[in-house]
């Protein structure tokens, strides 16, 4: 750090600050730092700063499903402003087993990550206040929290589910399903909960839940098939999947079993994931800034360590329904 100060012309503590609070210097100073780092060949002893600072530089992300890209996009935009705030992100990918989530959460306290962020599927908050106890913050992701210490950053997912439900009343649709599950999963319930009191005002409508636990597009071809299945006036007019996996997956196979869309069965997904806008036939969607969540978890998680005030300390996004053409269209 010496000679890297030399050579930059700074003093060593703004070498310090660039590498540990990069905010405090100024563009033109950390320039040079960049500079001179380059031609040196320096790389900051993590390990060093660990045992000087009590903690690492890094935070950890907690997923149930990175391949979900809802999760995905959620990683990438954690990742962007961790970068911006000078710290590196660890991603760990639990495939929705509490076995590896408790695995990870040990993992990353025995590594003193600066915080953590947790999009769980599991009730997680007894878990993270011990974490919390012991000296590492969290903050629960996509869920909103109970308890009133625990920061967490969330959709009003009731407020998507009324919209999906609205939109397909709308429509004029009135044999409504809703596809998703477990039903006990609180973002899931939340959604159906939205649905069901839209449907519930409507008078002449029926909404029927179809209980598919593989939130995936294998799940939705089988959620299909069960549909396809059933003689045409049996079948929903309108279809609110519980996220665009499903939505996708149920789109493939009732097309591929002549049901025309949004013709005969509108279909509506929720998360509206880059792959749902470039599909065949466009869906919609209700969604969530994936980019102002990502920032929002992070910038929470710092203001935590940094001890400051939380205010509201659960943020509740409102999402909005992106009308396309898997279900803009006339009913036959």
């Amino acid at each position: 750090m010496r000679e890297v100060a030399g050579l930059a012309g700074v003093a060593v503590g703004t070498v310090s600050h660039y590498l540990n609070h990069p905010d405090k210097v100024s563009e033109e100073k950390a320039a040079r730092i960049r500079a001179a780092i380059e031609t040196l060949g320096f790389v900051p002893n993590n390990a060093g700063r660990q045992l000087r600072l009590g903690r690492s530089s890094a935070i950890a992300y907690i997923a149930p499903d990175v391949s979900n890209p809802f999760f995905a996009e959620i990683a990438e935009s954690v990742e962007l402003r961790a970068s911006e705030r000078g710290v590196s992100v660890f991603i760990a990918n639990s495939h929705r087993s509490r076995e590896r989530e408790d695995a990870y959460l040990a993992l990353f306290e025995q590594h003193q990550v600066l915080g953590l962020l947790v999009a769980s599927h599991e009730p997680i908050e007894d878990r993270l206040a011990r974490s919390r106890q012991r000296g590492t913050p969290s903050v629960l992701v996509a869920q909103a929290a109970i308890s009133p210490e625990q920061p967490s950053v969330s959709l009003d997912d009731v407020s998507g589910g009324r919209q999906a439900a609205r939109h397909l009343l709308e429509l004029g649709r009135r044999r409504l399903a809703f596809v998703g599950g477990p039903l006990g999963i609180r973002q899931v319930g939340d959604r159906l909960t939205g649905a069901s009191d839209e449907v519930s005002t409507a008078g002449n409508a029926t909404l029927e839940v179809i209980n598919e636990t593989d939130r995936t597009l294998r799940g939705g071809r089988r959620a299909a098939e069960a549909v396809l299945s059933r003689p045409a006036e049996l079948r929903p007019e309108g279809i609110f999947a519980v996220n665009d996996l499903l939505a996708l997956g149920m789109m493939q196979a009732l097309i591929d079993g002549g049901v025309r869309i949004p013709e005969d069965i509108a279909l509506v997904g929720y998360d509206d994931i880059e792959f749902g806008e470039s599909s065949l036939i466009p869906l919609t969607s209700v969604r969530g800034s994936h980019e102002e969540f990502g920032s929002t978890v992070v910038d929470v998680l710092f203001d935590v360590v940094a001890g400051e005030p939380i205010d509201p300390i659960h943020r509740v996004f409102e999402p909005e329904l992106v009308i396309r053409a898997s279900s803009a269209g006339r009913h036959a």
